[in-house]
């Protein structure tokens, strides 16, 4: 039987370091189906979250999120914000509250918008240490409720380690 070597490696030795930048190394994916309203226009946390921890300094996450939204308020006008954070550091955050709904009202005065939102970054975190990723949301008026995962639908996030 012919020994089998990858860049010049057994491959008992092959590690991250020998594969091409671009690569994806791991995948973390997580789902959630826990309901979660927000009421306001203050960012608070979803149960959309998930942690990896990268092999190299160099390489960066893609992270890949898809959420189920219902935004309901008694004013004319509905919408939804999101942010996306790394630990404690905001990657991306809406600057309107309405980023990712167009607001619309009904008839009845209230105004009600489901749908499904779905977000891409890649990032660079820099680190070796475990780092976390979550979603966080919002209303766009203090009289407005935005239930994450309305009625059990699941929402997901995955990490995509690329080699840098």
């Amino acid at each position: 039987m012919a020994l089998i070597r990858l860049n010049n490696q057994s491959l008992t030795a092959v590690t991250s370091a020998g594969l091409p930048t671009g690569t994806v190394l791991q995948v973390v994916n997580a789902t959630t189906s826990t309901s979660t309203p927000i009421t306001g226009t203050t960012f608070a946390d979803t149960t959309l979250t998930a942690s990896i921890t990268p092999s190299s300094s160099s390489n960066k996450i893609l992270v890949i999120t898809s959420s189920v939204l219902d935004a309901r308020s008694s004013d004319a006008q509905s919408g939804a914000g999101i942010k996306l954070l790394r630990d404690t550091t905001t990657l991306f955050s809406d600057t309107t509250g309405d980023a990712f709904f167009i607001n619309a009202a009904t008839s009845s005065g209230l105004s009600i918008i489901a749908g499904r939102m779905s977000t891409n970054y890649l990032d660079s975190p820099s680190t070796t240490n475990s780092v976390t990723y979550k979603i966080q949301g919002r209303g766009t008026t203090s009289n407005e409720t935005v239930t994450f995962q309305l009625n059990s639908n699941v929402s997901m996030i995955t990490l995509m380690e690329i080699a840098g």
